[in-house]
């Protein structure tokens, strides 16, 4: 019998590193402050009543445009090798994979953000996801510069990835199986094997879909942020609020390896249970 799957969801932006992604380099290249980039994105979203997610890919484009900056995906992907991380972020996952192997599961991570994914996938971590989900660009056959939003992730579609990474539907371009009745013995993996890590606000629908289908929903914070989710703990939208800490020990380290070990120990005890049922059939079936 295959090993049972726990899926980790996580944000990315003040989630696993520090600050929004576009923050340690590209804004900087712009001759801009963080600050003065995304007044502008805020500018333009307001004028024109503009998705806050399309308005910054918009903005992005149009400084990179102005500043003779070619926004090309091999442009993109190489800032993400100056993105910092949170404390214990580089080995987290050899750690939680090592221990969801000592609990005899399985352990899949997955970025579910609403920043750029090309960005991600140059980052020292990519390889330790099975799938990341982020803003796309879609970029020209001939200049190679990015002409278009391909995929526009902002806080409420963010949901419906939970519903692909649980059904297996893992390719966008898949809305019939996404749509479509699925039953357990065909999910992927179950909603209650899963946990979603983020920042806050931004993450409440997540949060709140998976703590209402029995997963795990975790809230980090930065030390000096505390305040900005307690109205979440306040409002029962998640399990647990830690700093983020990912270090050897941390109290993240220690809610999320408990999580693991009580999805792990029921999964033991429903397979254990599956086998005696078939073997009183099997033995009924006989007579």
């Amino acid at each position: 019998m295959a090993k049972p799957i726990i899926a980790i969801l996580y944000d990315f932006d003040k989630t696993l590193c520090t600050e929004d992604m576009q923050n340690y380099n590209f804004i900087p290249n712009l001759g801009l402050t963080p600050s003065e980039f995304w007044a502008k994105t805020s500018e333009v979203g307001n004028k024109y009543h503009m998705d806050k997610i399309l308005a910054y890919m918009y903005v992005m484009q149009q400084e990179a445009k102005e500043k003779n900056i070619a926004l090309t995906k091999e442009y993109l992907n190489s800032l993400g090798k100056g993105i910092k991380y949170f404390n214990g972020v580089t080995s987290w996952f050899d750690r939680i994979n090592r221990f969801g192997e000592s609990q005899g599961v399985e352990i899949e991570h997955y970025i579910i953000s609403s920043g750029t994914r090309e960005i991600i996938e140059g980052c020292s971590i990519a390889k330790e996801f099975k799938h990341i989900y982020g803003c796309e660009f879609l970029f020209d056959d001939v200049t190679k510069e990015a002409k278009w939003p391909k995929v526009a992730i902002n806080y409420t579609n963010k949901t419906q990835f939970i519903f692909r990474i649980s059904k297996g539907t893992f390719d966008i371009l898949d809305e019939k199986k996404l749509n479509s009745d699925t039953p357990d013995s065909m999910r992927h993996v179950f909603y209650r094997n899963m946990i979603y890590i983020g920042d806050g606000m931004t993450d409440i629908p997540c949060m709140q879909v998976v703590k209402d289908k029995g997963g795990k929903s975790i809230a980090v914070y930065r030390s000096d942020e505390k305040n900005k989710v307690l109205p979440l703990v306040a409002d029962d939208r998640l399990n647990y609020v830690c700093v983020a800490d990912y270090s050897q020990n941390s109290s993240l380290e220690k809610f999320v390896m408990l999580s693991i070990e009580n999805m792990a120990s029921y999964e033991k005890l429903r397979q254990k249970e599956t086998k005696q049922l078939q073997a009183f059939q099997n033995r009924f079936d006989g007579e």
